[in-house]
């Protein structure tokens, strides 16, 4: 296969554009893009289930297609790209802004959920791309200091608030300078029923980020709480050893084994019902001793309160909020403005900013709010 780089012109553009072309096997037969290769290939190798990308349901405002990557490759890409996304890796997964080094941050949790959902994705042949993208961009809207910051938003602002619409939010309309990523519907549909209670997604695709993301975090808290010496691997019922497997990697292997073996030649996402049934209990072991853990959690309290200092200032005086914010007032309510703000904070970010509002400081000439970049 030989790889031609044309230069096409364009009578509706003053500008040329780069088209890379490929053409096989030197017969000269008609070239064809990268992408629609890659389109031919999905066509061939995947699943019968699988979503195709040049089947997709596309975006709300459509684009000219790339001539190398297909439509789910762009909106990872999108993502990866985003400020939303990079803001992650400083905000808290279980404990609070952590100082020590390998402590998981959003960030991090954000990458396990994907190479689990890769992982499954291609034993199942199902699209990898639009699992990766979907993977990548599911928690984006995730508070700051984690569920607690959650929390608060639902007290204050309004019960029905939840991270997993707030990142569908922030794909949709907070990034880009407002404009959105502009993603397709697989992806949004994947990012927005991530979490369980929040409806059954469009491809499996989707199906499978609610279970890696769940694999995800069972494991890596477990870990995490070890590390904090919260708990021992000794701690965890030896029930649930016999059926998962004594160490984080085999418990990980059981459980990823178990939703392959379950979901092979089949239209849906699924766990074998005894892993299942001990992943759960897993996990109510862990809201029990480590997500309820006065030594782990205790901070939560002071971290919720310090965001709700913040929102109920800002609605208060929502001129104060940085220009990317104040645009959105001629738009939105500024109760839906100010959680906004508030909900793509980092930890560190909500810290500063309180210190700078609330506790006094000498003056000096570069006391002004900082922006949210």
């Amino acid at each position: 296969m030989r790889i031609l780089c044309m230069l096409a012109n364009s009578t509706e553009s003053k500008n040329a554009k780069n088209a890379l072309s490929v053409e096989r096997n030197g017969n000269g037969s008609m070239a064809k893009t990268v992408r629609l290769l890659l389109e031919e290939e999905e066509a061939q190798k995947l699943s019968p289930f699988a979503s195709l990308s040049s089947k997709s349901r596309g975006r709300e405002a459509p684009i000219t297609p790339c001539d190398i990557r297909t439509e789910y490759q762009r909106d990872r890409d999108r993502i990866i790209h985003s400020k939303a996304f990079r803001r992650l890796m400083h905000k808290t997964q279980v404990f609070l802004s952590p100082e020590a080094d390998h402590y998981r941050t959003r960030l991090t949790h954000t990458l396990e959920v994907t190479q689990i959902a890769r992982t499954i994705a291609r034993a199942l042949r199902l699209n990898e791309d639009l699992t990766e993208a979907a993977a990548l961009g599911h928690d984006l809207g995730h508070t700051p200091f984690g569920h607690a910051g959650e929390r608060l938003l639902q007290r204050v602002y309004s019960p029905l608030f939840k991270h997993n619409e707030q990142s569908l939010r922030v794909v949709e309309k907070l990034e880009n300078n407002g404009a959105g990523l502009n993603l397709t519907f697989e992806v949004r549909d994947g990012i927005l029923h991530h979490t369980g209670g929040s409806g059954k997604a469009a491809t499996m695709e989707g199906e499978i980020i609610l279970f890696a993301d769940r694999i995800a975090y069972i494991n890596h808290d477990i870990d995490d709480a070890c590390r904090a010496r919260i708990m021992s691997e000794d701690d965890i019922p030896k029930a649930l050893k016999s059926v998962l497997g004594n160490s984080h990697g085999e418990r990980i292997n059981t459980m990823v084994y178990s939703v392959v073996r379950e979901s092979a030649n089949r239209d849906t996402i699924a766990m074998e019902k005894d892993i299942y049934e001990a992943t759960l209990e897993l996990r109510k072991f862990l809201f029990a001793n480590v997500y309820t853990n006065r030594a782990a959690k205790g901070e939560e309290g002071k971290a919720e309160e310090l965001l709700g200092m913040l929102y109920e200032y800002f609605v208060k005086n929502p001129e104060h909020m940085p220009a990317e914010q104040k645009k959105w007032l001629d738009k939105e309510p500024t109760e839906r403005v100010v959680c906004d703000y508030i909900a793509g904070m980092t930890d560190r970010y909500a810290v500063t900013l309180y210190r700078q509002l609330f506790l006094p400081k000498m003056w000096n000439e570069g006391n002004r709010l900082l922006p949210l970049v």
